[in-house]
């Protein structure tokens, strides 16, 4: 992999570390001179408080020194919202905007950085906007709908200085990097990881509606870029807006394939379409990627995304020789190391005593079979699964909210656990999976295409 990945083993480890305890620091935000009331706080506002955008306010507001001084949205509703809950939080100075570009110029000296939650078309626009007036930016992914965006991200991190952490918040999860760094990369548990396979699956849910009393009028939503307000509501499924599911979900599972395997892909080949919804983007993908490690070894990974079915759920599994490896966000769907049963493969008992996995369950008593039924000697139970030894019991974005802060805190670019440049690869990804799907043909990548 290229010096974009850099770091990916050396600063990502310590970093979530030292993020998850988050001691306060004065700011050393670059160049910006910029302090709140109180040495040690970060004053931030947040542009997009849809459902995401509250999450992630939610999050931050638990880390201490967090100060939120401004919410902006264009439906007044949600910035509404956005305002009375950070004021019950104790955010009481937080203001109401309407338009960024407002915001950005009368809270400019009491802002550090963004929080940019919008529609992934508007990423591009809110992100460079922010970081060209000074501010350090968390924009939640994908980076973009488009690749021309997205570079634009990049360059503009570049030229500012600023710091820019996408949202892939499973890198900042201690339990994501005890299983990548410890597990597969160290301890070498699961020997030669030779697939993986991912998948979000949803099921069959209503398009969102807000009531007419709410609705912004025609002008207004055309002066944003917006037909109509179910374009805005639902801008995932529409290419103008967004990429669809596979962009919106698949983004955080495929980042994980470069992750584990530290390299590019070579090739993907999808299928899909919009098969249900009637609506402009795919409504379900099953893609594959191809890779090819530094050593010369191909790799391949599955994913697939669905929208009519929960089944399943959401998951990673990540396949070795020796083991694999079953990942989640929420534990019950992947928490297990399963250790091959065949010949040759060491005993894990040094693991366990290491601490890399927790010791297995003792066994249930044993159930009397009839004789009647008849077995056969080819079909053997599934590997035991060793779970793994680390939690977290905090919001699933909150770590790597708390990497970001750090970073800016400390003023070290160098420990964001996503910066642009390692966002960019996935986006380059991802977005591919969708024009696969068009042209029904495999797309080939070459080095040159992750590269900014």
């Amino acid at each position: 992999m290229d010096t974009l990945s850099f770091n990916r083993r050396d600063f990502i480890k310590t970093t979530a570390a030292a993020a998850t305890i988050l001691p306060t620091f004065n700011i050393l935000s670059q160049g910006s001179g910029i302090l709140g009331p109180d040495d040690d706080q970060l004053n931030v506002g947040i542009i997009g408080y849809g459902a995401e955008g509250e999450i992630l306010c939610n999050a931050a507001m638990k880390i201490p020194g967090i100060r939120f001084r401004a919410v902006c949205d264009i439906l007044p509703l949600n910035a509404q919202k956005g305002r009375g809950q950070m004021r019950a939080m104790g955010h009481t100075d937080a203001k109401q905007y309407e338009d960024y570009r407002e915001m950005l110029e009368k809270e400019d000296k009491n802002l550090d950085a963004v929080i940019v939650a919008t529609p992934d078309w508007m990423h591009a626009e809110h992100a460079n906007a922010c970081m060209k007036a000074g501010k350090h930016v968390y924009c939640e992914k994908e980076m973009s709908n488009s690749l021309e965006k997205a570079k634009s991200m990049v360059l503009t991190q570049r030229e500012t200085g600023k710091m820019l952490q996408i949202g892939h918040q499973r890198r900042s999860n201690p339990r994501y990097i005890h299983a990548f760094d410890e597990v597969i990369r160290k301890a070498k548990m699961l020997g030669r990881v030779t697939h993986a396979y991912a998948q979000w699956n949803r099921a069959v849910a209503p398009f969102l509606t807000l009531n007419p009393r709410a609705h912004l009028p025609a002008d207004k939503l055309e002066a944003y870029g917006y037909e109509n307000m179910e374009h805005l509501l639902n801008w995932r499924w529409f290419a103008k807006y967004g990429g669809g599911p596979m962009v919106d979900l698949g983004s955080h599972h495929i980042d994980l394939f470069f992750w584990v395997w530290d390299c590019v892909p070579i090739s993907v080949t999808a299928i899909g379409g919009n098969d249900y919804y009637n609506r402009e983007m795919n409504d379900n993908v099953m893609a594959q990627y191809e890779f090819k490690t530094k050593e010369g070894l191909i790799n391949r990974a599955y994913y697939q995304v669905l929208t009519t079915t929960s089944n399943g759920g959401f998951y990673e599994k990540f396949m070795g020789e020796n083991g694999s490896l079953t990942l989640a966000e929420i534990t019950e769907r992947g928490n297990t190391v399963e250790r091959e049963t065949r010949e040759g493969v060491p005993a894990w008992d040094s693991f366990i005593k290491q601490g890399l996995v927790r010791a297995l369950p003792k066994k249930p008593p044993a159930v009397d079979v009839s004789s009647k039924i008849v077995t056969d000697s080819r079909i053997t139970p599934p590997p035991p699964g060793y779970p793994l030894p680390i939690e977290l019991n905090k919001p699933a974005h909150m770590p790597h909210l708390e990497n970001f802060f750090f970073a800016v805190r400390r003023n070290k670019p160098e420990a964001l656990t996503c910066p642009a440049d390692v966002a960019y690869e996935s986006a380059v990804a991802v977005l591919a999976a969708n024009v696969s799907v068009a042209k029904r043909e495999t797309i080939y990548f070459k080095p040159e295409d992750f590269h900014v």
